[in-house]
């Protein structure tokens, strides 16, 4: 499905909160883009990472809520934090799916686990000799960076007319552009955050582009891991089938996957002193999907139901 792709505005108002979603995966194959195992498993390392990111998300939100002055921006946290945890709840469905067919993806996330946890928990690792304030701030401009991602991937996901076009599932792509328009409809809420719990400060500029330069590369690593490991153990493929780049630029020259240059693109912009998230896709687009969504409204009509019974 594709949408026309607006103009986003930085006052557009838009109330941020959880909707309720459900997802019926009984009829999903386990390479739910036919034919492209190497587009769908780029796309799956998505669920890899965000159950255990996501719930990292709302817990370093919570951490930093009693620093938030501004009522607005207050509420707006909270929204977020709701959405993020549907979202991680929603992809973790998704892993249950894929070990019901056979492919099980504990080995990978146990180290993402970890990773979250551990390396990016309260206190630093290692004795790194930094304040508590500061090591929450550092991860803060953590969140901000990867939400910058997140915008990007879901305002190219909701116009991917290529995945409509290779017969992608049905049920899968909504469960994408689902999350797509919210991350796009709250793509600002973390970068604001930062700035309003210490990152506007001119003499913090520096965290803000350091946490840019961490998040990048272990996006990348971690990406191109979970890519590899998804191909070399999906029960379904060649044994030991490995992560080509040919495939992948295969799958960009037909829509698949987002290319190089509109991910690489989103660095440079974030680290313009003058950037604001909300210059980030377009809010009426995203929100007339969630409007249209099919999980969406199967779960507002299961609820009007409900509430009639």
């Amino acid at each position: 499905m594709s949408t026309p792709h607006l103009p986003s505005h930085p006052q557009e108002p838009q109330p941020i909160a959880p909707r309720r979603v459900s997802f019926d995966w009984h009829a999903t194959p386990l390479l739910w883009i036919p034919d492209e195992p190497t587009a769908t498993h780029v796309i799956n390392v998505l669920h890899l990472l965000l159950p255990a990111g996501e719930r990292w998300f709302v817990k370093v939100f919570k951490e930093a809520l009693p620093l938030v002055r501004d009522e607005q921006l207050r509420t707006d946290v909270k929204g977020f934090m709701g959405q993020e945890a549907t979202h991680s709840v929603q992809h973790s469905t998704v892993l249950d799916h894929l070990a019901h067919q056979g492919l099980d993806t504990a080995p990978y996330t146990r180290r993402i686990d970890f990773l979250f946890a551990r390396l990016l928990g309260e206190q630093p690792p290692f004795g790194i000799p930094v304040t508590g304030q500061e090591w929450l701030r550092f991860r803060l401009s953590l969140i901000a960076a990867i939400e910058q991602f997140t915008a990007v991937l879901g305002d190219w996901v909701l116009d991917a007319e290529g995945l409509d076009r290779a017969g992608s599932d049905p049920v899968m792509l909504d469960l994408l552009r689902w999350h797509g328009a919210e991350e796009v409809e709250h793509r600002a809420v973390a970068f604001d955050m930062y700035q309003h719990t210490g990152g506007a400060d001119p003499s913090r500029y520096l965290r803000r582009a350091l946490g840019m330069a961490v998040t990048a590369p272990v996006l990348l690593y971690l990406w191109g891991w979970g890519t590899a490991y998804l191909l070399r153990n999906d029960p379904q493929l060649a044994a030991r089938s490995r992560y080509s780049l040919r495939a992948h630029h295969q799958a960009v020259r037909k829509g698949l996957l987002p290319t190089w240059r509109e991910l690489g693109a989103a660095i440079p912009r974030y680290l313009r002193r003058s950037y604001h998230p909300s210059q980030e896709g377009s809010l009426r687009t995203a929100v007339a999907y969630l409007a249209s969504s099919p999980a969406a409204r199967a779960a507002a009509g299961a609820v009007g139901r409900a509430a009639l019974s």
